[in-house]
């Protein structure tokens, strides 16, 4: 009889983790062969490239590690966090939608994807999302902290109650996006107007 998971916690970012799996300087060889991975710390690793696929991680936490182009077909991230890391191109919108849960500080997001995905309430802190694209994603009360949004794609996008107020070079359409309750700057105004052609003093 398979022992029973725990249940993972979604809101709060990981912070326990057993000293055995705190894990620094991996590369994609440690993972291979070990689909599962629970509440693991991992340190300056350098998995760019590397196929993810169906692997389950769990209150993890990435800390300045490379994941740059990996793949995440069918890829569980069930509260995972992922701080000062280099995420260029991901494809989050491949992921397993059962549990989906991430954090993210400070980390190099340009060209990610997160069409589609159902992520209410998800934090992003001095992130750069330039040409991220987040169509027809849920980002009901998302926060957008110190966050670069230059050429990011909002298109049909859940963002009733999203915090955009030190938010940076974003174009978003009123129109064809629901932003009841959002929260935005003066400045960031002009991101939300631009297309009527008025001008925000």
């Amino acid at each position: 009889m398979k022992p029973r998971r725990k249940p993972v916690s979604t809101a709060r970012k990981p912070d326990y983790f057993p000293e055995s799996q705190v894990v620094e300087g991996w590369d994609a060889r440690h993972l291979a062969g070990q689909p599962e991975f629970d509440e693991y710390h991992f340190i300056n690793c350098d998995f760019t490239g590397a196929d993810l696929s169906h692997k389950r991680f769990a209150d993890c936490l990435f800390e300045r590690c490379n994941l740059s182009a990996v793949r995440l077909a069918g890829t569980a991230l069930q509260n995972v966090a992922f701080a000062e890391c280099k995420l260029l191109g991901l494809q989050f919108m491949a992921c397993r939608d059962m549990l989906f849960g991430v954090h993210f500080d400070h980390c190099q997001m340009r060209y990610v994807s997160f069409a589609g995905r159902k992520m209410p309430a998800t934090r992003f802190e001095r992130c750069a999302l330039d040409e991220a694209d987040f169509a027809d994603a849920d980002l009901s009360g998302a926060v957008f902290q110190d966050c670069s949004l230059a050429g990011a794609v909002f298109q049909k996008t859940q963002l009733v109650g999203a915090d955009f107020t030190t938010a940076t070079g974003f174009t978003i359409d009123p129109e064809s996006n629901p932003l009841l309750n959002a929260r935005f700057s003066l400045h960031g105004l002009l991101g939300v107007v631009s297309k009527y052609g008025l001008v925000v003093e």
